[in-house]
């Protein structure tokens, strides 16, 4: 069988299984499987050997039945890089990177020769990582209550050449030394209410893990636990920069305020939902 008939029919069994970006997939599946970009796939329209078409099949098979494909071909691209994914760890999204873009903008205002950032629920370390390969001679911190995050992570910094990462397995700030202060700290934490999550999309309800997702009743139960103790972790000029979710910046906004932090800046994603807060102890 040719590549592209072979991507049309598996478009089409996705798309009957209720699965989205169907073509997207198809393309990702048969160019991961044959080994070749996509352009190539288009250009050259290759044939399918039989032992290749088995393991399509396979995939698609355990794609039909929702199973994420980040997880079944095990890997992800965030920010230009590749990330590995397993089961137990959260997939990192493409809002995220918003989170890094932002985040790349503060560290280069900051006027400090040794800057350090804290990766709160690192995941995979794709924030982390991200921020180390555009500032490789900076020092960061990123924690995450999972042992098999903090494993994945540390396979993916090694997978991209980062070694000014250090990964500490613990509950936020847990693991830390009182002494180290930070100039940024950011994180995509927990914030979907417990009461949605059975609601979210099969992919994410039935494989990704709930401790990952599950932010409280409201969402917010780690927004108000990091600002409740990230005083004792950042420097008196330093920035906390969040992701958060769609309806939550209000909240958040007066959650900081509570807590006597200022609000620097609110940014929309690119379906204009308030994606990212950037906070400070200063009032501006």
């Amino acid at each position: 069988m040719q590549a592209l008939v072979k991507v049309r029919n598996i478009k089409k069994l996705l798309e009957n299984a209720g699965v989205t970006d169907a073509l997207k997939e198809s393309e990702l599946i048969v160019s991961f499987c044959l080994n070749k970009d996509r352009i190539i796939i288009y250009k050259d329209n290759p044939e399918i050997l039989p032992h290749v078409e088995k393991k399509i099949d396979s995939i698609v098979l355990r794609r039909i039945q929702r199973e994420p494909l980040q997880y079944i071909i095990g890997f992800t691209e965030f920010y230009g890089f590749k990330i590995k994914t397993v089961q137990g760890v959260l997939i990192p999204r493409p809002e995220t990177e918003l989170l890094v873009e932002e985040s790349i903008k503060i560290i280069k205002n900051i006027n400090n020769d040794e800057i350090k950032v804290l990766d709160l629920c690192t995941g995979t370390g794709c924030i982390a990582i991200a921020i180390a390969k555009n500032f490789p001679e900076i020092s960061i911190y990123a924690t995450d209550i999972s042992s098999e995050a903090i494993q994945c992570a540390r396979e993916n910094a090694e997978i991209n050449g980062v070694n000014n990462i250090i990964f500490i397995k613990g509950n936020l700030f847990d693991p830390l030394i009182d002494s180290i202060f930070f100039d940024v700290i950011v994180s995509n934490p927990p914030y979907i209410k417990t009461s949605e999550i059975n609601n979210l999309q099969l992919e994410i309800s039935k494989w990704e893990p709930i401790e990952a997702l599950d932010g409280g009743k409201d969402g917010l139960d780690y927004y108000r636990k990091i600002l409740q103790n990230a005083k004792n972790y950042l420097k008196p000029d330093g920035f906390i920069i969040f992701e958060m979710g769609e309806g939550q910046a209000e909240q958040i906004t007066k959650i900081a305020e509570e807590k006597d932090y200022s609000i620097f800046s609110i940014k929309r994603d690119y379906s204009g939902i308030e994606r990212i807060a950037i906070i400070n102890l200063n009032k501006y």
